[in-house]
């Protein structure tokens, strides 16, 4: 991760306006969206000379077409010789990027080497880029004169339809839109022609914001007492928004146990910007922006409730527009999304908050591999702004910034109102087979004997469960009991799992499908065995031995219609269900007052990954799922089912110690030079050819070790975890320095001056949050 003090020289632009050449028209350098790395110069048209700016986007001509660009720089002359031709038209009335987005972009592309155009494309969300300012607009209509008592008798007798228009602008206070008129009178298009014609009505076209919460009604919420503990907090983070240096405050790393009432701190810290005239970023996880969370946000601004905007995926492209708009257009003073929010136009930034800031869905996928945490570090130090990243299981590289001083630790060690910590029990589920039981034992496999005594109790109770398992499907294997075989997709190197409702096994890389076998592929026997479980074995497990319970499932399967994922959070919390299974999409951000027993059902399912973040990641997901039981009132509690009791990240996790278990594992990373005592990337090579793929890395391995920067490790190429996927084979190798831009400058020269095979792709991901 980089520290505040990695940050470049960014004195990369030029003033905001242009300088004229004596006699001469104003220059624009611009980098063009579609092409690599290319910056050109133009002249800006004495028409477009007041309205082109830093971040305006622009078309211009080359090479015999138009294409889109944006202006990086006002420079006074050109470097380059010859003609300059002119820009040809302007993108919008106002610049898409700040001047502050344009540094960051400029920054992401130096430190995770990608092109600054594949930053900038980034930046903006597609429905903006594809299609700016196409905005939904209706015909808003007035009553412009109220029609004598004859004229309208005659309308009733000739035109009806005309005087039932006139009636309803009358009864609705003279003025209606034309899509409420359509809904009474389908062909009201038609018939407001003549009315407009004569002058009775007249019309006018307004903007209407594809809001997608305009159905949803905010009850407002007041601040809440604070606790000592988030009173000393937001102290401290009131004292970074103030900040008044020349140089950006520190970051703040905000550890607080689940319960301990983070929200609440980042709640009141907004406010307090608000009331300075300034704005708010919130990022959080993909996984956690459930309506729950939204809802919150909504409630305690509901005063401001068109000043709240928010960015995530599961938006319509119209939305995503519309609400992007908003911010650009300076309506929106808080933003709260996801990933991409990080990019959100705002200015004046007051704070900046990544909560749950451990979780990888922060790291981008695809080019450009940022992450958003970094990144959001980094536009802190632009914007002179303070950072505050909050979580109960702070990734070990902020801990360690935070224990190096880079960040400013404050802790949050209770729940507030007093309530306990959920009391944590380890299930051995190796000795779970030795048992008795009055179940199958299918069932006794996927709940424990422990575990169903305990949901029986909650039921009698009339209290809540959550069940969670990071595995999506009803068995995750299917072998050959005579040969061994597995049946695997034929495009990926992993097994398929059989979705039962369908009847179909399903490769969960690629999407693959197909009819379960009733023999060996291989050897032709008829005795196929399933194994594993997954989310729907669960679910069918729990109406089998508790077919009175009400319960719901919650994955990626389930949850495919718009909503349905807060329809059914809203039934839970109005108590509607007694269980709740579902894999990370309800692991985190929820409060549940009436949820007091949590079962974790495999808590092995990432252990033994060839990752040296794998141990951190379980010990995270077990803290952080088990910090949903008992918010409210009674006692929570939490089993944990594994075969693998004795793990640090298990044991660790048990007595919510995060800091011991942040002892032991930063000694290890240190003794073996892995992050945060060093940065990594990842290099991989895919291709359709094994040993193509193999090659190409080996070559690059070669020129790698040339000119390789002092202190630079250098691996060499494996199959990566995940050796085929999506019909592709696949290699990588590790490098790893204490410095990570000498590491990057020399990946980046290697690679331009390398050619590489046509049907072989090379990537690098810088600072990996996943080595599969």
């Amino acid at each position: 991760m980089p520290p505040p003090s990695d940050t470049p020289n960014l004195g990369l632009f030029g003033p905001e306006e242009g300088v004229s050449e004596p006699g001469g028209q104003k220059i624009a350098r611009v980098q063009v969206e579609t092409a690599a790395a290319l910056e050109l110069d133009y002249l800006i048209p004495e028409k477009l000379a007041d309205q082109i700016r830093l971040g305006s986007r622009v078309t211009v001509p080359m090479q015999n077409q138009r294409v889109r660009a944006v202006v990086i720089e006002l420079p006074e002359q050109t470097v380059h010789g010859g003609r300059l031709k002119e820009i040809c038209a302007l993108i919008g009335a106002r610049p898409m990027f700040t001047s502050g987005l344009l540094k960051l972009a400029h920054w992401i592309a130096g430190y995770y080497v990608v092109p600054v155009n594949r930053v900038l494309r980034t930046m903006l969300p597609q429905a903006v880029r594809e299609k700016p300012e196409t905005f939904l607009t209706d015909s808003h209509l007035k009553l412009a004169k109220e029609p004598p008592p004859e004229i309208f008798d005659k309308l009733h007798r000739t035109a009806p339809m005309q005087a039932r228009i006139l009636e309803k602008l009358r009864s609705s206070g003279g003025e209606s839109t034309l899509s409420e008129l359509r809904r009474e009178l389908p062909r009201a298009t038609a018939i407001i022609k003549p009315l407009l014609a004569a002058g009775w009505i007249t019309r006018s076209e307004l903007r209407v914001e594809r809001d997608p919460f305009q159905t949803e009604d905010f009850l407002p919420s007041q601040a809440l007492t604070l606790t000592d503990e988030q009173t000393a907090a937001l102290a401290e983070v009131l004292k970074a928004v103030n900040h008044t240096g020349e140089t950006a405050p520190r970051p703040l790393l905000l550890h607080g146990v689940t319960g301990s009432g983070k929200t609440e701190v980042y709640l009141q810290a907004i406010a307090e910007v608000l009331k300075q005239g300034r704005t708010a970023l919130v990022l959080v996880p993909e996984i956690s922006l459930t309506p729950q969370t939204i809802e919150r946000f909504k409630a305690r601004f509901s005063d401001k409730k068109d000043a709240v905007a928010v960015l995530h995926s599961h938006l319509s492209d119209g939305e995503r527009h519309d609400e992007w708009f908003k911010i650009h257009e300076g309506r929106a003073e808080i933003v709260i999304g996801a990933r991409s929010a990080i990019f959100a136009p705002l200015e004046n930034v007051g704070i900046i908050i990544v909560d749950e800031e451990h979780e990888p869905s922060y790291k981008q996928e695809d080019a450009p591999r940022y992450h958003a945490r970094d990144v959001a570090v980094v536009r802190g130090h632009l914007e002179r702004c303070a950072v505050l990243l909050g979580s109960a299981t702070p990734c070990l590289e902020s801990f360690q910034n935070a224990r190096a001083g880079k960040y400013q630790l404050l802790r949050m060690t209770r729940r507030t109102d007093g309530k306990s910590m959920p009391l944590i029990r380890i299930v051995d589920m190796r000795l779970e087979r030795r048992k008795g039981t009055e179940v199958s034992a299918a069932n006794a496999a996927i709940l424990s004997q422990r575990l169903r005594a305990a949901i029986t109790d909650r039921l009698e109770k009339r209290e809540q469960t959550i069940l969670f398992l990071n595995r999506r499907g009803y068995n995750t294997s299917l072998s050959c009991l005579a040969c061994g075989e597995v049946v695997q997709c034929q495009d990926c190197a992993i097994p398929m799992t059989l979705h039962k409702k369908d009847n179909r096994l399903v490769c969960h890389i690629c999407g693959a499908r197909r009819v379960p076998p009733v023999k060996c592929p291989a050897c032709k026997e008829p005795g196929l065995k399933y194994g594993g479980f997954g989310t729907e074995r669960v679910e069918a497990a729990v109406r089998e031995v508790f077919p009175l319970a009400r319960s719901a499932r919650v994955d990626t399967d389930t949850m495919q219609r718009k909503n349905q994922l807060r329809d059914i959070l809203r039934d839970f919390r109005a108590q509607k269900l007694d269980i709740l299974i579902g894999t990370q999409m309800i692991a985190k951000g929820l409060d549940f007052p009436n949820v007091t027993l949590v079962g974790v059902l495999n808590a092995d399912t990432a252990l033994n990954l060839p990752d040296f973040r794998a141990a951190e990641r379980t010990f995270q997901l077990l803290v952080q799922v088990a910090g949903r039981a008992g918010r409210g009132e009674v006692k929570g509690e939490v089993f944990v089912q594994t075969h693998a009791p004795h793990s640090p990240a298990i044991q660790f996790s048990r007595h919510n110690d995060y800091e011991g278990y942040a002892d032991q594992e930063l000694e290890q990373r240190k003794a073996l030079a892995y992050p945060p005592f060093s940065h990594v990337v990842l290099l991989s090579a895919r291709g359709p050819h094994e040993t193509q793929a193999e090659f190409t890395l080996q070559t690059l391995r070669k020129r790698l070790a040339e000119g390789l920067p002092e202190g630079a490790y250098l691996g060499h190429p494996a199959p990566a975890p995940l050796s085929r996927a999506h019909g592709q084979h696949r290699f990588q190798l590790l490098l790893s320095s204490p410095a990570i831009r000498p590491l990057c400058a020399h990946l980046r020269a290697v690679v331009k001056a390398t050619t590489l095979p046509a049907d072989i792709i090379v990537t690098w991901d810088v600072d990996p949050m996943h080595l599969g």
